[in-house]
């Protein structure tokens, strides 16, 4: 046997080589937990912004705990916010007391209110400017503070404004009839534009006896629970009544309306005017310009010095200042020391007197305030081509070679005679400054006017020649009337009547009725070609897919006018800087504003009685553009409204006169106008006006020639948008003549041949569903062949859309005159009665 000998080399282990089998690892069925996710991190959060499959990563609770804190967050900021409403720190609660019922008053109700026994402390009498039932109360018991104002309902402008920055409205019925037709129409306005938090208030419940008490609230809840079906109903007979009332407008819950808590606003309490001295160029005085010192307190958001304030119903001005007065309404008389503040570095004085002095706040800037300018700057020359063509240039060298021989007056020189026009040459521009008028829009609809109105005149001339038959036969029956009586009453009857505003009436009915029955026809003329009447309108193969380019042929008013890239991502921006701001005048300070070059007229309508409500605007605010609101028919109203009438607008803080034209309201990218406003669809209402970011309610009045103003539609701010794109719809219509098979032949739509060529790309359809086209002209008189899809019907009728681009009439006007006052329309109502008895 052999023995091996161990030797110094070491033994090598054994390689696979490359066809070494490699079996699968085996798959136990589950991915990774979350507790060896987390051994992995070993606590580590990425810094970077979570991606979303982190997002789903991230622990159950955690996002539980999350959500809370958002909670949590936005609950304290609603506590917080209703907490500061008339406390020390906020502006005091402001209350309004409306009266729905002509047979209420409601001066009682504020006379109950500043009662010793109901545990207030009136410090201030007429605290608001220009309203003598006003007053401001402290509640030490309930560390509140209120202040109330008593306006009269029968001027609708002040009645909106003050609802418009009034925390609370107290409504007083009537014990039995709740309230009137006047108190409806009030209570529709409010509705629509937007009611804040209120309460119910009746008196002489007390005064019942008390086996009727139970019935009349029981009546009078089912009279109020129409409008207000949460509404609590408090009778106000004592001042223990009072006390009660005061709780709960304390701590009732505030509605946040969306148009006046996105911007500061305030109601002036105080109002001085200081003319401008005449070196500074405005002509001061009584009727020139001036600065208007307004003191308030702020409301809203913060208010900066930089940016520009609406005076509602007078316009946009600029502040120059801004102060701080001692407080005139302190909730503790034992002043405080100041202490900073986050808008600046003076706090306000709780409980001072008339010894502090008057801090300013902060100056305006002029290189950082915002601009008055409303409308864009126009260079006329801007699509001008200066350099002559060729053409033109050829033109003038034949003009030149072809001299006029013309006879002028002796020293005459060369350069004058070329000024002197000869007569032929006066009729050539009569002709032409004609043609161009003919092809205006507004003619166009003057023209679509007239023909319409011939077709009444013959209608009224039959009417009247059957009256007048009517009237040969019954002159016996008449005689034996007595004819003195009868005319006096006639003549009294028609002394209040307008013939005029009959005759205008019975025609937009006339014309509101053959648009329901026969929509958008129009017949072609016959003393015109339809070729140049209709020469701005065009044919399209579909109304919802064919193009239209919203640049083309843009009007002159289009230049003056401001656009936005992107309106909303604009608004979520302003909106959010907004919500964030913490510069200026912080909420609930007493403050003077300084607004430079106020005309006179602004002072003149606080002394006669009329609140004055500031608004600071946000950003673009004071820039025109075409503005969309979306409106609905308010049931009252039964007058046909027609398109580019002259209508008074409510639209957030804002009131103007302005022609907007309607439209449908689709999700296409073209639009059909309404040529009436619709009483069973909603409709866009649109509208040259400055720019408004939604939201904020519209309210739309038609002023009469009597002065009265109707609610006509109600709705909500929808878009700023130059390039929506209206069309105006035109159909002609024809009737067969002869029918064989697909084929016919009709008449009527067209009186010449150079008509029917002209119009022949464009397609035709039925009032059965048929669809052709043109296939060629007959004769000369205006008959022609069609060819459709299908045979036609004998009593078929053969029409053609025709369609043009429509824009809004410039008539904006931001001074509307004051409504008449309903107790003058009830006289006049009264008048009328009795004149019909």
């Amino acid at each position: 046997m052999v023995k091996m000998v161990a030797t110094g080399e070491k033994q090598q282990g054994h390689r696979p080589g490359i066809y070494k089998q490699k079996n699968k690892g085996h798959k136990h069925g589950k991915h990774r937990t979350k507790g060896e996710i987390e051994r992995e991190n070993k606590g580590r959060v990425s810094v970077t912004a979570l991606t979303k499959k982190q997002r789903k990563e991230q622990k159950k609770m955690d996002r539980r705990h999350k959500a809370n804190q958002l909670r949590r967050n936005k609950k304290d900021m609603v506590l917080t916010e209703k907490r500061r409403l008339g406390s020390r720190d906020g502006p005091p609660h402001l209350v309004a007391v409306v009266s729905l019922h002509a047979g209420v008053d409601a001066g009682a109700i504020t006379k109950l209110l500043r009662g010793e026994d109901a545990g207030g402390v009136v410090h201030q009498e007429r605290c608001i400017s220009g309203i003598s039932d006003s007053f401001g109360l402290t509640l030490p018991r309930f560390k509140q503070r209120f202040t109330f104002l008593s306006h009269s309902t029968d001027d609708m402008h002040s009645l909106l404004d003050v609802a418009k920055i009034a925390d609370s409205l107290v409504f007083v019925l009537d014990s039995t009839e709740g309230w009137d037709s006047y108190g409806d129409y009030c209570l529709s306005c409010l509705f629509a534009q937007g009611l804040p938090s209120h309460a119910l208030v009746c008196q002489g419940v007390s005064d019942l006896p008390v086996k009727k008490r139970v019935e009349s609230r029981r009546a009078l809840s089912k009279i109020t629970e129409v409008r207000f079906p949460d509404a609590r109903l408090f009778p106000l007979d004592s001042e223990q009544d009072a006390t009660l009332l005061l709780r709960h407008l304390g701590t009732q819950r505030q509605r946040k309306l969306g148009f006046r808590s996105r911007r500061s606003h305030l109601l002036g309490q105080h109002v001085t005017f200081t003319p401008n001295s005449p070196a500074e160029g405005t002509g001061g005085g009584p009727t020139g310009l001036g600065t208007l010192s307004v003191s308030g307190y702020v409301r809203g958001r913060p208010l900066r010095v930089d940016r520009l304030v609406h005076i509602s119903g007078h316009g946009d001005f600029q502040l120059s200042q801004i102060d701080a007065p001692s407080d005139p309404l302190p909730l503790n008389l034992t002043p405080r020391p100041a202490k900073p503040g986050k808008g600046g570095d003076v706090d306000m004085l709780d409980g001072g007197g008339d010894e502090a002095p008057v801090r300013v706040l902060m100056k305006t800037d002029p290189s950082c305030r915002e601009s008055l300018q409303t409308e864009a700057e126009v260079d006329p020359m801007d699509g001008e081509q200066t350099w002559p063509t060729e053409t033109e240039l050829l033109e003038a060298e034949e003009a030149r070679k072809n001299k006029r021989v013309m006879k002028v007056p002796k020293g005459t020189s060369d350069y004058q005679a070329t000024w002197i026009v000869d007569d032929d040459d006066e009729e050539e521009e009569k002709d032409g400054e004609m043609d161009e008028e003919s092809s205006d829009d507004d003619d166009d609809d003057m023209m679509d006017e007239a023909m319409d109105g011939e077709d009444e005149e013959k209608n009224s001339q039959d009417l009247d020649s059957c009256c007048g038959e009517e009237e040969d036969e019954d002159e016996e029956e008449e005689e034996e009337v007595c004819s003195t009586d009868r005319a006096g009453a006639d003549q009294r009857y028609d002394e209040h009547m307008d013939e005029a505003a009959e005759e205008e009436g019975l025609k937009r009915h006339r014309e509101a009725r053959a648009n329901e029955m026969f929509p958008d026809e129009v017949d072609t003329p016959l003393d015109t070609s339809a070729r140049i009447r209709f020469q701005r309108y065009r044919g399209l193969k579909s109304f919802r897919s064919s193009p239209w380019d919203p640049m083309e042929n843009l009007p002159l008013n289009y230049s003056r006018i401001f656009q936005f890239q992107s309106f909303e991502r604009t608004r979520r921006r302003i909106l959010a800087e907004a919500a964030a701001e913490e510069e200026g005048a912080m909420v609930g300070w007493y403050v003077t504003l300084h607004i430079a070059d106020v005309p006179f007229s602004v002072m003149e309508s606080v002394q006669s009685g009329k609140p004055l409500v500031l608004v600071s605007l946000l950003p673009h605010e004071q820039k025109m553009s075409v503005m969309h609101v979306l409106v609905r028919r308010h049931p009252s109203n039964t007058e046909p409204i027609k398109s580019k009438e002259e209508l008074v607008f409510h639209c957030g803080f804002r009131r103007f006169r302005a022609s907007p034209i309607f439209s449908q309201h689709t999700s296409a990218d073209k639009h059909k106008m309404e040529r009436f406003l619709r009483p069973d669809a909603p409709t866009v209402v649109s509208v040259y006006a400055p720019i408004t970011f939604s939201p904020a309610g519209v309210l739309l009045f038609k002023q009469r020639s009597d002065g009265i103003q109707d609610l006509v539609a109600t709705g909500s701010l929808l878009s700023c948008d130059p390039q929506r794109v209206v069309l105006k719809r035109i159909v002609l219509s024809g009737h067969p003549f002869k029918i064989n098979r697909r084929s016919a032949v009709v008449r009527y739509m067209f009186f010449n041949r150079d008509d029917i060529m002209w119009f022949k790309p464009v397609e035709l359809r039925t009032k059965w569903g048929r669809r052709g086209h043109i296939k060629e002209a007959l004769g000369t008189h205006g008959h022609m062949k069609c060819v459709f899809d299908n045979q036609l019907r004998s009593q078929d009728t053969v029409l053609m859309n025709l369609y043009k681009r429509v824009y809004p009439r410039w008539t904006y006007d931001p001074y509307v005159p004051l409504p008449l006052p309903w107790v003058k329309r009830e006289c006049i109502v009264e008048m009328d009665d009795l004149d019909m008895e």
